[in-house]
């Protein structure tokens, strides 16, 4: 759901990225509380949100290559504000696909520079809090389980990506540059993104429930969910302490989760995305039959040597494309990290004992 330069008109754009950059404002503030972690044995520290979060970022980066039919014609592809939400948290959550969509703006030519709060708004905000609020609401309900987790993920996932279509009719509809009846494209747009929302919520359930099923300990939507053991001892159930109860699933250390990430997110990229469809994906279709791209302008990038996801000058497509996805995922998951570092050191700054003197 990238969308172009073009498609909307300067004021709108620079409003939507006056709301993406106060977003992202509050986000790092919100990272830091996240990324130093809550009390308490369920506790999530810095020292796992910090590395996961920079593989988040990359793995939607990777996820986003691989296109996958919806309909006659048309693809869909991750969007990641749920995944995101509910690996690392809302506020982390948002920095991660803000960071995924600044990458592929200026490296691959993918979402206009213009669009660039368009898009932060409709693909890292929008879906990102809807997503998060309604997957807080189910697991409140549901019974305390990694099932509920994944279930809830699923539900959060498939409604985030038609509120995301919902969103980008809305803001067409105060700043697109084309007339257009914009009743046919909310219905057109969330049509094509509710399929494109099973893909999402199927990728998204399947991702957060393969991490809890290693290190429930490392999922931010997963706190406070995990039961005490209980024995039967002369009749009746007690408590099994805590050092007794640590799951099988804790054997598997952040290490070896973080490589084993960072391995499927080259693979997906490197390999995997060449078969990818080639169909247009829901946004690109919808304005192709409504006249939204009317107006569409090249991207400012478009010389660049990823433009396109292909490496400039490698003439074999399959593996002038996997060379690109491996590029896109190590320089994204490198930055995402640097800014997840980054926030995670200023928390430790801020809570050290000088700061609070200077306070």
């Amino acid at each position: 759901m990238h969308v172009p330069d073009g498609f909307i008109n300067a004021p709108t754009s620079v409003a939507a990225g006056v709301v993406a950059a106060g977003a992202v404002a509050v986000s790092l503030r919100g990272a830091r509380r996240e990324q130093g972690g809550a009390s308490g044995p369920d506790a999530v520290g810095g020292e796992r949100t910090a590395p996961l979060a920079g593989l988040v970022a990359a793995f939607i980066f990777a996820v986003q290559m691989l296109n996958f039919p919806v309909a006659a014609g048309t693809s869909g592809h991750l969007l990641g504000g749920a995944l995101a939400a509910i690996l690392v948290g809302p506020w982390t959550g948002i920095l991660c696909v803000s960071v995924v969509l600044l990458m592929q703006g200026i490296l691959f030519a993918d979402g206009g520079l213009t669009a660039l709060g368009v898009n932060i708004t409709d693909m890292a905000i929008v879906t990102t809090v809807v997503a998060y609020a309604l997957f807080r609401g189910l697991v409140k309900v549901l019974p305390r389980t990694r099932r509920s987790v994944t279930v809830a993920s699923f539900v959060a996932a498939l409604v985030s990506v038609p509120a995301s279509a919902l969103a980008f009719t809305l803001i067409y509809w105060i700043g697109g540059t084309t007339d257009v009846s914009i009743g046919r494209v909310a219905t057109a747009m969330v049509g094509v993104h509710v399929l494109i929302g099973i893909g999402e919520a199927v990728i998204t359930a399947l991702t957060v429930g393969a991490v809890v099923a290693v290190r429930p300990d490392l999922v931010y939507g997963a706190r406070g969910l995990r039961q005490k053991l209980r024995l039967r001892v002369g009749g009746e159930l007690v408590d099994v302490p805590d050092a007794e109860t640590a799951p099988v699933a804790a054997r598997a250390s952040r290490r070896t989760v973080w490589i084993a990430g960072l391995v499927t997110s080259l693979v997906l990229a490197g390999f995997v995305s060449f078969y990818a469809s080639a169909d247009p994906d829901g946004l690109e279709k919808v304005a192709a039959d409504h006249g939204i791209d009317e107006k569409a302008e090249d991207h400012a990038v478009a010389d660049s040597p990823l433009a396109d996801y292909g490496v400039r000058d490698v003439d074999d497509a399959r593996l002038s494309g996997g060379l690109a996805g491996v590029i896109g995922v190590g320089l994204t998951v490198v930055a995402g990290s640097a800014v997840f570092w980054t926030v995670r050191r200023r928390r430790s700054d801020d809570a050290s004992p000088t700061a609070v003197e200077r306070v």
